[in-house]
C-alpha cells in the first residue's frame, strides 16, 4: 500500500465527500480541515478552522439546507476560545466571521464559510495543510457548487502574499494570516 500524507485529515475528507456524493446524500464539505500551524521556539500552536455542512437528502426523499461556521465530517473539534489563544499565545484574533451567502447555491444551499484573520506580535513560522484551494467543493444534482479557499499573509508594507495550498513562511511582528475556508455546496433539487 503507498504511503499517505495527511490521511487522517486531508485525504478522510475527500473520501467522505466521494461516499456521500456517490450515494446521492450530500454535496461536498469543505473537503479540508484548514490545518493551520504556527510556531517558535517558546509557542506552538494548531488549530483546524470550520466551514460549513453541505446541503443533502435523507432516505425518505426530504432535502435540508448546510449549516454555516461548523465542522463536518473528520474535523469534530473546537476552536480556541479567542481570549484563551490571545492570553497563551503572542497573537491577536482580528477577525472570525462567517462569509455570509458563500456557500453552493440551490433549491438547498449550503452552509457558508468562514474568514479567519491572526496577527502576529511575535516571529513566527506558520504553515497551512489545505486542500480545494484552486477548484470547489462540487454540488449534488444540479446544486451550485461551493467557493474554493485562500490562505493568504498580510505584511507590514500591506503586500498580501497568497499561499499554495500546503505552504509554510515566517511572519513578523504586526504580520498576519487569513484564513478564507472552501464552501460546501448546494442541492438542486428537492
Amino acid at each position: 500500500m503507498p504511503a499517505v500524507v495527511a490521511g487522517n485529515v486531508e485525504t478522510s475528507q475527500h473520501v467522505t465527500n466521494a461516499l456521500f456524493g456517490a450515494m446521492g446524500a450530500l454535496a461536498n464539505a469543505q473537503g479540508t480541515m484548514n490545518n493551520l500551524t504556527f510556531g517558535n521556539a517558546r509557542y506552538q500552536y494548531y488549530e483546524t478552522i470550520c466551514s460549513g455542512s453541505p446541503a443533502g437528502r435523507m432516505n425518505d426523499g426530504r432535502s435540508f439546507d448546510g449549516t454555516s461556521g461548523v465542522h463536518t465530517h473528520m474535523t469534530n473539534s473546537r476552536l480556541t476560545d479567542p481570549e484563551i489563544l490571545e492570553l497563551r499565545f503572542p497573537v491577536l484574533l482580528e477577525d472570525f466571521h462567517i462569509r455570509q451567502g458563500s456557500g453552493g447555491a440551490g433549491n438547498r444551499s449550503g452552509g457558508d464559510g468562514t474568514r479567519r484573520t491572526i496577527r502576529f506580535l511575535e516571529k513566527m513560522e506558520c504553515a497551512i495543510l489545505s486542500s480545494h484551494r484552486s477548484r470547489p467543493p462540487r454540488g449534488l444534482a444540479g446544486g451550485g457548487d461551493g467557493e474554493p479557499g485562500r490562505t493568504e499573509v498580510r505584511r507590514r508594507d500591506g503586500r498580501v502574499e497568497v499561499l499554495a495550498a500546503c505552504d509554510q513562511t515566517v511572519l513578523e511582528p504586526g504580520e498576519a494570516v487569513i484564513v478564507t475556508t472552501p464552501t460546501s455546496g448546494g442541492l438542486g433539487v428537492r
